[in-house]
């Protein structure tokens, strides 16, 4: 069971979470660049390990999220000092720029490194974009239309099986609603198969028990005083728990305000009917790692209202989990992170800071609880 978050004082009063970092787990942190120097707005980052033992991280980037001059940026990690970023895809009709979104980096199996993004005026106007690099990210191909109806990973990494099989965790968020799909690739992403729609249903939602809401006299209710909606769940992160049983974690905007799951018994064919996991979601993003080792780390914000704070639980099993280290915490934006397991098998991650940058945490292996 995770450890949730106190709230103390009247309206105006800073909330503290009752959880504070264990024993001997320190994170290093750092910004990828000086904030608010490369654009006014940054969101969305994503983390990939590269072959030498660098590091590079992908976000969008501009005037505001949604603002037309918004293009994708990366920068990399080279003994231990990271590059001046670099702008390497920008959308345009015309003279009219296209916002770009959601940046992803991963590799397949044969070892070719890929970058998805999505470009729309809106989410429920996205198409999916791709480039591809043989040389790590420093140069990348032309950049490639996704066929009709696949976005790509929507947020979060895909898992890349052993056989090399895709299992990308995509969504949408129509008029109809959100929903997840699966795009599965067997071919290593010349083709998709689309799975779904899947999602927590109106019926399934009033029924769940909901998280807890902090105060009304707290700050963030102070500043978010919105009723609690349904409209469904979003951008899955998916991890292998073990032979053929993979699991996907999303994002949901719900009366219960509880992070969602859903199992495959057969490599991400088909899925199970989603239900909630006990830990909160704030109706923004996370992301879930399966360590070498077997245990699994889920990066979160613990909390039904605002992005903060920002939070690591692990558990032995992906169903019961424990918070173990608190990233971030106080008033701001800390968001939409990422999380991998670098070679060397500490967790490198990356989020959203107040929106004016991204940064980097690192963890050393030996720091993660066993339980």
């Amino acid at each position: 069971m995770a450890t949730s978050v106190a709230w103390a004082g009247t309206a105006g009063a800073q909330w503290v979470p009752s959880h504070v970092n264990d024993p001997g787990v320190h994170p290093v942190g750092e910004f990828i660049y000086t904030p608010a120097t490369v654009t006014p707005e940054c969101h969305a980052s994503t983390i990939v390990a590269l072959k030498d033992g660098d590091l590079l991280a992908s976000w969008f980037g501009g005037k505001a999220e949604r603002a037309p001059d918004v293009a994708i940026y990366t920068a990399r990690k080279h003994k231990g000092v990271w590059s001046a970023p670099v702008e390497v895809a920008r959308e345009k009709n015309g003279d009219q720029g296209i916002p770009t979104w959601n940046p992803v980096l991963f590799h397949t199996g044969d070892g070719k490194l890929w970058l998805y993004y999505k470009y729309g005026p809106s989410p429920d106007t996205w198409a999916g974009m791709r480039m591809v690099s043989t040389d790590e990210g420093k140069t990348w191909s032309p950049k490639e239309h996704l066929p009709d109806g696949i976005l790509g990973p929507i947020r979060a990494k895909p898992l890349v099986l052993p056989s090399g099989v895709i299992v990308s965790g995509s969504s949408n968020e129509g008029k109809d609603g959100w929903r997840v799909f699966i795009e599965r690739s067997v071919d290593g992403g010349s083709t998709w198969k689309r799975i779904g729609p899947l999602t927590i249903s109106r019926e399934d939602d009033a029924a769940a028990k909901p998280w807890p809401e902090p105060p009304l006299g707290s700050e963030v209710r102070a500043k978010d005083k919105a009723p609690r909606s349904y409209a469904g769940i979003i951008q899955p992160s998916v991890i292998s728990l073990g032979g053929k049983h993979l699991r996907f974690y999303a994002r949901s905007k719900t009366l219960a305000s509880r992070i969602v799951v859903s199992d495959s018994t057969d490599e991400g064919a088909t899925w199970s009917t989603p239900r909630y996991l006990d830990l909160p979601n704030n109706n923004s993003g996370l992301d879930v790692v399966h360590l070498k080792d077997g245990r699994v780390v889920m990066i979160f914000n613990d909390t039904t209202r605002g992005r903060s704070p920002l939070n690591l639980a692990v558990s032995t099993d992906g169903e019961h989990f424990r918070i173990f280290a608190t990233l971030e915490q106080g008033e701001g934006e800390y968001s939409y992170p990422a999380i991998i397991q670098g070679n060397d098998k500490a967790l490198e991650m990356t989020y959203t800071w107040h929106r004016t940058t991204i940064k980097h945490v690192r963890l050393e292996l030996a720091q993660v609880p066993a339980r």
